[in-house]
């Protein structure tokens, strides 16, 4: 599904990667390890086409295609999701709205057809129970006034509404109480078409969710796999 060939990251100048490689299988719950700095944010934005990074030299293989050049949308439509750490808030935007774009063109990509409001509102309401998220926050601004673990449950929302190929979860244990981390862990193994990446450092999260491969960074390159 996802492969990583001799690839080196820089951010103004500062290499921050070297020489990475790893594969990843169809369906596989990836784990991506290492100390505080030592790559592993830089190497999941790098993967979602963060344009912040600069790649110098290797290559991205998605399902057999070259993405090294390709942007963050292109990247996203192909079915690349990426579950950052630090999210920003947009003041403004609603959840409904933000997910009902996200949602439609998503389905144009793949379909090549208009996704309806009524289609849209029913997967919503199936997802939304699924993880019990009230109505009230679907009419709230972006991220704006959410707690930690409120911004989980509303990541895992986007995730099931848009069913990515591949998910790219930077640390979706943090700043989440046990009963989140249970649910994000639920959600991975019930996923089984959704192949995962995800950084962590708690041990009790891990095991929730099993690695079934790894990959650990150290100063910036691959320590093993």
């Amino acid at each position: 599904m996802l492969e990583i060939k001799n690839l080196s990251v820089s951010m103004d100048g500062k290499q921050l990667l070297s020489d990475i490689s790893f594969c990843v299988a169809p369906g596989a719950r990836h784990l991506i390890s290492g100390r505080n700095g030592s790559g592993k944010s830089t190497l999941a934005g790098a993967i979602a086409g963060d344009d912040r990074y600069k790649i110098d030299s290797g290559k991205i293989i998605f399902d057999g295609g070259d993405i090294t050049t390709e942007n963050a949308t292109a990247r996203a439509l192909r079915g690349i999701f990426l579950g950052a750490q630090n999210v920003p808030e947009i003041p403004g935007l609603t959840w409904l709205s933000f997910l009902k774009h996200s949602a439609a063109a998503h389905a144009h990509f793949q379909t090549g057809r208009d996704l309806s409001m009524g289609e849209f509102l029913s997967a919503l309401e199936s997802v939304r129970t699924r993880l019990d998220i009230p109505k009230e926050w679907l009419n709230r601004s972006v991220n704006v006034g959410f707690s930690g673990g409120e911004r989980k449950r509303m990541m895992l929302l986007r995730l099931l509404m848009t069913r990515p190929r591949c998910a790219i979860l930077d640390e979706p244990d943090s700043g989440a109480d046990a009963a989140t981390q249970h649910l994000v862990a639920d959600i991975m193994h019930e996923m089984k078409e959704t192949t995962f990446l995800f950084i962590s450092h708690q041990k009790n999260f891990t095991d929730l969710v099993q690695p079934t491969s790894q990959t650990v960074i150290c100063n910036g390159t691959t320590q093993q796999n």
